[in-house]
């Protein structure tokens, strides 16, 4: 499923062609995805798109009306803008008529994305996103604020730093790599971290994602940006998805668990 860079790398190719634009139309070709299509029909047409922005995993279209487009990708979500003449793909399930003429068509194979209206809440965007953690791009994500946490946490690091009421974006690949690069074992029960393992996965979470970013994302099954082409931090990853393959730093083979109900790769030797 496409964590924050993934969506980051979505929103930005997507600013261009949607900031300013106006939706004339909503066309749909089923009735639900994760959720129910038809309030999209009375709650789009003759709104702007003023700006886009990211939370999480998810992208946020402010509307002129106070209101936000929220787009979550799910697990085969892919985003394009085109015109009418491109035929209609089997998978596209929603049109959204742009005032330049331009289509913006999600297309999703498996169906788990989202795409909904929600009024802005207290904090400025929608109430869904009030139990939300800091961004780990952030200042407010520092090993202090890590560290504290962190405290009488029984669950595994691994699950806590995926956990979006403590920090939010962070799922399965990027935790294994953000915990492989400083060196602890994704099992240790987050309570027991100390301050300078805080430390270390702040400081490698945000180097990761950041690297993440400027290649736009990790493309592992279905992950294709807004012009079809596919992430390029693949191939950067040190330990996701590598079980059973010698380590790159000491050669001792990489040994895959389930923690939380997801495999997780990590180094014996290198994460003690």
């Amino acid at each position: 499923m496409p964590e924050l860079p993934e969506a980051e790398t979505v929103k930005r190719a997507l600013a261009p062609a949607l900031e300013g634009r106006s939706i004339t139309k909503v066309r749909l070709f089923r009735a639900t995805l994760r959720s129910p299509l038809k309030p999209l029909r009375k709650g789009l047409p003759g709104r702007k798109i003023l700006k886009l922005l990211r939370r999480g995993r998810y992208i946020l279209g402010k509307l002129d009306d106070g209101r936000f487009l929220v787009i979550h990708l799910g697990m085969t979500g892919v985003i394009r803008i085109e015109d009418e003449t491109v035929p209609h793909r089997k998978h596209e399930h929603v049109f959204l008529y742009l005032d330049n003429g331009e289509i913006f068509r999600f297309e999703d194979v498996r169906r788990f994305g989202e795409l909904e209206v929600h009024p802005a809440g207290k904090t400025g965007l929608p109430a869904k996103f009030d139990s939300f953690g800091p961004e780990p791009l952030t200042d407010e994500f520092s090993p202090e604020y890590l560290y504290d946490c962190s405290r009488n946490v029984k669950g595994s690091v691994k699950n806590f730093i995926m956990d979006n009421t403590v920090v939010t974006g962070i799922g399965n690949i990027y935790a294994a790599e953000t915990l492989f690069a400083a060196k602890i074992d994704p099992r240790k029960p987050a309570g027991t971290l100390t301050r300078p393992q805080c430390r270390r996965i702040a400081l490698q979470a945000k180097q990761i994602l950041t690297r993440s970013i400027a290649a736009g994302g990790t493309t592992i099954a279905d992950f294709k940006h807004v012009d079809g082409t596919e992430g390029k931090f693949t191939v950067e990853l040190q330990v996701y998805g590598k079980g059973g393959e010698p380590c790159p730093n000491c050669g001792t083979v990489f040994q895959s668990v389930k923690i939380g109900g997801r495999t997780s790769v990590f180094c014996p030797q290198c994460q003690k």
